[in-house]
């Protein structure tokens, strides 16, 4: 079409312009509205909200956190700090202590503290607050069930625990002066700041405690701690809010309240999410498949192995051969995705995903890294191990049972699984046991150093600290609580060189050098799967929505928050 009336020119001209920036604009944008702008919201709505599922009462004294307890110690980190810390990288870094040396002989640690130091009520925090505090979590009459793990490697502990002397003040810990703090260990380890790292070592305030003795933790409102963070209200069996610690020393928090809100299940959490109520949750099983299609999901491997494991001091499981034909006779991504329903990760590893330590090369015993399972040499090597034992057949093998603790069906259905195919590709029958946690506990116990005790068993593992030593070591070192499948100590074969391996942990756990100790770890926990100390099958992992108006949280696999990190957290708007 032509346009001849000069009357009508200039408005059409206006109007085809017109048409044309909103058809651009269209072509744009893709006919919506613009998109919007995250940013830092006011100082009003600057409100975290976590929801703590299964909680009715918090234990709020460091030194008497129990493992597991997360909801309490979720609260512990907000509120308390140590003379180190973990970093978002697992790695330890300075916190109340502004630096540390080591002697020479790996036994004695100086920790210089950071200057002027306070409490969050404003009272100065000096290095006999640190020593109190150490010396209070190990002391008999606090009964801390955590303090002789983790701070067990302090020289004379066992004294003072035993009450055969009254403190370690002036013993294994000394404070020459008001900002120096001086450590001595009974011998040399290099994970001993890791260890120090958990909360039974943090600082409390002594004033609190001997006005309100074991109730301080009702007042933690009038002072007491040390962390980004102070308690601003706690309402037992409802809530728990925090607000800024005016006097803590690290990068101030933008945050202007944290709240706990208590649910009690977690289908209640994740509805309160759905609506706007808090601003994170965990997924419920149910919901999982739906939530892991939204925008807001998220899925962090965790330091929590699934595994089972074989008694060596019992038929068959004595013969390394038949250990590896089980092992590599079950697919474990079947088991991740059809028992586990895609919430946890199939797994060769002893150290897991995410830990300092953490051996990608690693394989299964078959030399690969496979998660599947290998058939054909699972049967093979099932077939010389009869032919080593001098069995003519499956049928004169003892029989063989499964024991594991009752009360989560994803372990019942892997267990199954793990059954089936054990009768499908070995032929081998396994019978099932499932019992309660505390009754499959005493029965593992009881397995060391016996013969008649239990045969073949699950259980789990959660990271205590994130050092392999606490993977490796504790578990299968002689004499060492966890060493219940008697590795090292038995009759087999293959005795004497487990006993090598457990030179060589003892090795690396003294080792000063980081990649030196590293090494070590890798090339012992490689040996340990081809020995199938461990069957791992999965490694857990957090899958959680949140808010994406959330800004600043770095996810690690202890799901924890270092002290620092608040203070570039923050809650965004769209605008």
């Amino acid at each position: 079409m032509v346009w001849n009336s000069h009357a009508l020119r200039g408005k059409n001209t206006i109007f085809f312009l017109f048409l044309l920036t909103f058809l651009l604009s269209g072509c744009i944008f893709g006919g919506g509205p613009p998109p919007k702008k995250l940013v830092k919201a006011p100082a009003s709505k600057q409100v975290y909200t976590v929801p703590q599922v299964g909680v009715t009462q918090l234990t709020l004294d460091p030194a008497q956190l129990l493992p597991g307890d997360q909801a309490s110690l979720n609260a512990i980190e907000m509120i308390y700090t140590g003379l180190v810390q973990f970093n978002d990288n697992l790695q330890v870094e300075p916190q109340l202590a502004q630096s540390w040396q080591v002697s020479s002989d790996g036994l004695r640690y100086t920790f210089t503290l950071r200057p002027n130091l306070k409490f969050s009520d404003g009272t100065p925090l000096t290095s006999a607050d640190v020593a109190y505090s150490i010396d209070r979590a190990l002391q008999p009459a606090t009964k801390s069930p955590v303090a002789p793990i983790y701070l067990g490697l302090i020289k004379d502990s066992d004294k003072l625990l035993g009450g055969y002397i009254s403190t370690l003040i002036n013993d294994s810990i000394q404070t020459p002066n008001s900002s120096t703090v001086v450590i001595t260990l009974k011998e040399k380890a290099p994970y001993f700041l890791a260890m120090l790292a958990y909360p039974c070592s943090f600082v409390v305030e002594k004033s609190l405690i001997a006005t309100y003795q074991s109730n301080f933790t009702n007042y933690l409102t009038q002072g007491g701690t040390t962390g980004p963070f102070k308690v601003s209200r706690y309402t037992p069996g409802q809530e728990i809010d925090f607000v800024p610690n005016p006097h803590y020393y690290g990068p101030k928090p933008q945050l202007q309240k944290v709240a706990f809100p208590f649910f009690q299940q977690p289908d209640s959490a994740y509805h309160a999410y759905l609506v706007g109520q808090v601003d994170t949750t965990g997924v419920p099983l149910s919901q999982f498949a739906a939530a892991k299609k939204r925008d807001d999901f998220h899925q962090v491997p965790q330091l929590w192995i699934n595994y089972y494991t074989m008694n060596y001091l019992t038929k068959p499981f004595d013969n390394i051969a038949i250990r590896r034909a089980f092992a590599l006779a079950i697919d474990k991504t079947a088991i991740a995705s059809s028992a586990w329903k895609g919430t946890a990760l199939a797994t060769n590893h002893i150290v897991p995903q995410g830990m300092p330590g953490y051996n990608p090369n690693l394989t299964g015993p078959d030399g690969t890294q496979n998660l599947k399972g290998n058939a054909a040499e699972a049967r093979a090597l099932l077939q010389q191990g009869l032919k080593q034992e001098r069995w003519s057949s499956i049928k004169q093998m003892p029989p063989i049972q499964l024991t594991y603790a009752t009360g989560q069906a994803m372990t019942a259905q892997e267990v199954t699984m793990m059954i089936q195919e054990w009768q499908k590709v070995l032929g081998v029958t396994v019978t099932a046991s499932a019992v309660d946690y505390n009754t499959l506990l005493s029965q593992v116990t009881t397995a060391t150093g016996n013969a008649s005790g239990l045969q073949f068993w699950g259980l789990s593992w959660v990271a205590e600290y994130p050092d392999p030593q606490d993977w490796l070591t504790r578990q299968f070192d002689r004499g060492v609580p966890n060493n219940n499948i008697n590795y090292g100590q038995n009759t087999s074969t293959d005795a004497a060189q487990q006993q090598l391996l457990q030179q060589q942990l003892e090795k690396a756990d003294s080792a000063s050098d980081p990649s030196t100790r590293v090494r070590l770890y890798q090339q012992a926990e490689q040996q340990l799967i081809n020995d199938v100390a461990w069957l791992p099958v999965t490694q857990e992992t957090a899958v959680f929505l949140r808010e994406p108006t959330v800004i600043g949280i770095v996810d690690n696999p202890l799901g924890f928050i270092p002290p620092n990190d608040w203070g570039k957290i923050y809650i965004g708007q769209y605008v």
